[in-house]
Parts: structure tokens; sequence; C-alpha cells
């Protein structure tokens, strides 16, 4: 995937210009409307069904988990930069998949565990896996480091992050020990099923995309906002880390 990063085509130096401010001021006004449930988390009206419901419902779980995937914008932001540069359903589906497992593994080991880790701090590593991933896309790793970082390891370890992030959630919400594993299995159904729906949205509008002439010279501009969108996910989490203490 890296040798279709930018970096061959010299494209990381290339210097912003308005279209990129525009994209850069879209992209914090949509941070800054957009509603905390429909970050990390999951929204109000499931927090409270999980919190109440009791026993195993399938179903509704798998729902759930289909509607987090998709209203997620950070899980969304992390796996657009991931097929950014993916033109093979095979290497596509390898990359999604190496996400879902990390994300599955940590999902049900948190929760049945009970490992709680700040969801501040998750949320803001997540943040920074959307950074990693835009910087992995400019080539900017090749460019400073001379390194090249294995991004399938990376897809896997950040699955395992983000599904660490959820499982903090979800212990907030004390869910019910009757039918547990079978509702955690069923949400994890549902985050897969809304993964590909959400994934196959952005790949028609990327084919569409990557067949003008102009989808290198964008492709930069819409990085680098995927980057600050990272940076502004960060920041928010961090600073709620600190007002917190």
């Amino acid at each position: 995937m890296h040798s279709l990063s930018m970096c061959g085509m010299g494209a990381f130096s290339a210097r912003p210009n308005r279209s990129l401010i525009l994209l850069l001021l879209f992209t914090a006004l949509l941070f800054l409307g957009m509603p905390d449930a429909l970050a990390h988390a999951v929204a109000e009206g499931d927090k409270g069904f999980i919190q109440e419901s009791s026993g195993v419902m399938v179903l509704p779980f798998i729902y759930m988990g289909a509607k987090h995937m998709i209203t997620g914008y950070d899980h969304l932001l992390f796996l657009f930069g991931v097929i950014f540069f993916l033109y093979r359903l095979k290497d596509v589906g390898l990359y999604v998949t190496l996400f879902a497992v990390g994300h599955t593994v940590t999902l049900l080991l948190g929760v049945l565990a009970e490992i709680n880790i700040s969801s501040y701090v998750i949320d803001a590593i997540i943040g920074f896996s959307v950074v990693y991933k835009a910087l992995d896309n400019l080539g900017a790793f090749q460019r400073w480091f001379g390194y090249q970082p294995n991004t399938k390891a990376a897809t896997l370890i950040f699955g395992l992050l983000h599904g660490f992030g959820l499982a903090t959630k979800i212990q907030e919400y004390e869910i019910s020990a009757d039918g547990l594993v079978a509702n955690l299995i069923a949400f994890n159904v549902g985050v897969e099923i809304g993964q590909l729906l959400a994934l196959s949205a952005i790949l028609i509008v990327m084919g569409y995309w990557r067949r003008t002439a102009s989808f290198w010279r964008h492709a930069y501009t819409a990085n680098v906002a995927m980057m600050s969108a990272g940076f502004l996910l960060m920041g928010y989490q961090l600073t709620g880390l600190i007002v917190s203490q």
C-alpha cells in the first residue's frame, strides 16, 4: 500500500492553497458542531437501552453495532485513510479485516476482563491513528526518517486501540452480565455490517474521484485535512482529560 503513497510523487512538498484552507476550515466547523454521541461513543438512546437490557438480544445489538460504525466519524476517518490508496478489493478486504480483528479482540477482552482505561486517553490515541494514517499516505515517514512502518501491523494495532475505546465506553454503561458474550459478539457483527456499508459508499465515491484528472492534486489536500481532523480529535480529548482532573 505504501508504494502508492504520495512520497514517490513529491506531492508532500506541495504548498497549501485556497482550497486547502477552505477544507481545513470546513473540517474544524464540522468537528465543532459534531455531537459527542457521534464520536467513539454510542448515542444517548442506545446508552439507555444498553443499561436497561438483560439477556441475549442479538438483533438490537447488531443494529447498535452497525449504527456505531456508520455514525462514528473517528472510525470512518481512519478507514478512509486506510483505503485511500488501495485499488484492489482483496487489499481493501485484508486491511479492513485486520482492523476488524483488532477491534473485536480488545472490545471483548476489555469488557470481559474489565480493563478500564481513561476514555480521554484512548480517544486521543484514536485521533493520533488518524494523524498517523494521513502522514503515511503523504509519505512523511519515508521522507523524514527514511523508514516505512509496516502498514498491516499498524492497522491491526490501531484496530486494537479502537476496540479498547469502545470497551471503555460500554463499561461506563454498566452492561448486564446476563447474555453479555452473545450481545458483544452480536455488536461486533453489527460493526462489521456497518463497516461494509460505509466502505462501500466511500469506495463508490472514491472510484469516481480517482478517475478525475485532479485526484492526485486534491489527494494532498484531503490527507492534510484528515491529519488536521486527527489533531483536532487529539486536542479535544486531551483538553477533556485535563479539565476532568
